[in-house]
């Protein structure tokens, strides 16, 4: 559990990283940290049934936690993952857009949208955490 605890740890971080960011009108970034927050979140309850998590798709990452362990309710989850992993790569990098740098192609709705899935996935993750 030690391992599950430092990841859910840095879960919270980046999601607060998120917020900030968003506030500070950043907001591909904002989105960037959003999908991290939700990608060490779920890694933290692949940690806590003894797996070990490789990879940055959330989506992926809960499928692999629902094969592990049944929990067939978490797939409920599975939408907010790929709005988060559209974030993963053109939140960073301008060529990932047709024109402009990538923080043209973000904008508060987004950023919020963003971090709302990323809040709802973390807090389902803590709830999952806290029953261990």
């Amino acid at each position: 559990m030690r391992e599950a605890e430092r990841w859910f740890s840095e879960a919270g971080y980046d999601l607060e990283t998120a917020k900030i960011l968003h506030s500070s009108r950043r907001f591909n970034a904002a989105c960037f940290y959003a999908h991290q927050a939700a990608e060490k979140g779920v890694k933290a309850l692949l940690y806590s049934v003894n797996e070990s998590p490789w990879g940055h798709s959330v989506r992926v990452l809960i499928e692999r936690y629902v094969e592990k362990t049944g929990d067939e309710k978490f797939m409920e989850f599975i939408s907010l993952a790929r709005t988060l992993d559209a974030h993963y790569i053109p939140s960073r990098y301008p060529n990932a857009h047709p024109a402009g740098p990538a923080h043209e192609a973000y904008d508060e709705n987004i950023s919020a949208q963003a971090i709302a899935a990323a809040e709802k996935i973390v807090r389902e993750v803590e709830g999952r955490l806290g029953g261990k």
